[in-house]
């Protein structure tokens, strides 16, 4: 907690994030405890996520873009 001029500030322990001004302590531990990120489980990897929001796993050679999209879909030689 810190303690300035306008007011209380909160700050994470690793010092990346700060909250405030509030009028008393209390109100800068509750909004930090209210802002803290709940742990989101183990990292995906770009595959898992990938397939999971249905983005295709086959590039495109000629377009380098992704096999589905906005593009008519490329059947071979026409």
């Amino acid at each position: 907690m810190v303690d300035r001029p306008d007011g209380f500030y909160w700050r994470s322990p690793d010092g990346t994030r700060e909250g405030g001004p509030f009028e008393t302590p209390e109100l800068a531990r509750e909004d930090m405890d209210a802002s803290e990120v709940p742990d989101q489980g183990p990292i995906e990897s770009l595959q898992e996520v990938e397939r999971e929001i249905g983005v295709a796993d086959w590039i495109d050679p000629e377009t380098g873009e992704p096999a589905e999209g906005l593009s008519t879909p490329r059947l071979g030689e026409e």
